[in-house]
């Protein structure tokens, strides 16, 4: 992307604006999740911050759709952005971009390139397994036959699933749990692979600079 242009001038301006519309729609999505007997006008204001901050990531996608003026073409290319605000809960992956930004506004050198895969994996899976946890157990704990039962089932649930040791001792049984099982092995496939790959990666440039080095040096 054209560093100069009107998409990237407004990403630019925005990154750091829309982290904590993120942030708020996690936090007003948990407390909706894990407090379902919270006061009624409490879940209305947890529910107004979460509608809020989805109309803000709506507004963010209709802009950046404007000015690159292409159309139906900026949705067929940028398939994760329309899946992000369909799927919301997957909007506070943007904190991963944030270091980006400050190091760029800071003039600070950038983590290498090792170092900024194993980091924003770790940073992805965190908050993946923290939002999968929470769909998941939406969806689970009060189904018929679920073993799910609690908060905590679904964290352990979450971390076997992104690891990919799938202990099956706690298993979705609803429709929509395992779609989101589905996806969330998915993503621990893909994370696992970034990290393995990017720590073989270092492995070989250091073997190869120990092989190039003179000997006696």
């Amino acid at each position: 992307m054209d560093p100069d242009s009107p998409t990237a001038r407004w990403e630019r301006r925005t990154e750091l604006l829309l982290t904590p519309a993120s942030l708020a729609f996690l936090g007003a999505y948990a407390f909706l999740v894990l407090a379902p007997e919270a006061e009624d006008a409490h879940r209305d204001l947890a529910l107004a911050v979460l509608l809020a901050a989805w109309a803000v990531f709506a507004v963010d996608y209709g802009v950046r759709w404007r000015l690159s003026g292409r159309r139906l073409g900026y949705v067929l290319t940028h398939v994760l952005d329309t899946v992000v605000l369909i799927l919301p809960l997957l909007r506070p992956l943007r904190i991963v971009r944030i270091y980006e930004v400050m190091q760029r506004r800071s003039g600070r050198p950038r983590l290498s390139l090792h170092a900024r895969v194993i980091s924003y994996a770790g940073i992805s899976a965190t908050l993946l397994g923290f939002t999968g946890a929470l769909a998941v157990y939406q969806q689970e704990r009060d189904a018929p036959g679920a073993d799910m039962r609690t908060f905590g089932d679904a964290v352990w649930w979450a971390c076997s699933t992104l690891t990919t040791v799938g202990y099956g001792d706690i298993v979705p049984v609803t429709t929509g749990g395992r779609v989101i099982a589905a996806g969330m092995m998915a993503c621990g496939l893909a994370l696992l692979g970034a990290v393995t790959g990017s720590f073989s990666s270092w492995l070989i440039q250091v073997f190869s600079r120990e092989d190039e080095r003179p000997p006696g040096s």
